[in-house]
């Protein structure tokens, strides 16, 4: 899991938020979320409301520059901001099991397409969470899969 632990008034936690996330994002990461939350309630998935707006709490805590890219692009990475979003929400009370679900498995099916080309150890370990998740769970994640694709906007570039 990546070390990084931003504080909020840190250069990567505030650029992240409000300006600049990477070449998939066109937006920082509270303008997408909003984006999220918008898509999430035009299609009318209101059950999937609380994930839109907490799937990515966890990013601005991890952002980093992974690598010369990042820097040359003034970009972040934010490895497992998934599980750092989820370990954020995982004791609040007033949010379901299946927010804190969908909030911690939302970037699952792109992970196991990426780890299957790059990385088969993590491929074999994403492979066993998907297949213990009941069917209905896996088509709302290709939903909010759609929905979190939406709220990034344009590409900047490839």
């Amino acid at each position: 899991m990546n070390e990084v632990n931003n504080k909020i008034f840190s250069k990567p936690f505030l650029d992240s938020l409000f300006f600049t996330q990477n070449k998939w994002h066109q937006h920082g990461v509270l303008w997408h979320t909003l984006r999220v939350v918008y898509y999430t309630l035009k299609h009318g998935d209101f059950k999937m409301l609380s994930a839109a707006l907490l799937h990515d709490i966890g990013k601005p805590f991890v952002a980093f520059k992974k690598d010369e890219e990042d820097r040359e692009f003034n970009e972040w990475s934010f490895t497992n901001h998934e599980e750092t979003s989820y370990q954020i929400i995982k004791n609040w009370p007033l949010i379901s099991d299946y927010t804190k679900d969908l909030v911690r498995y939302h970037y699952l099916i792109r992970d196991l397409k990426k780890s299957k080309k790059e990385d088969l150890e993590r491929y074999a370990k994403k492979k066993l969470i998907w297949d213990a998740l009941d069917d209905d769970f896996k088509k709302d994640l290709e939903k909010f899969l759609h929905y979190d694709d939406l709220g990034k906007g344009k590409k900047r570039r490839d």
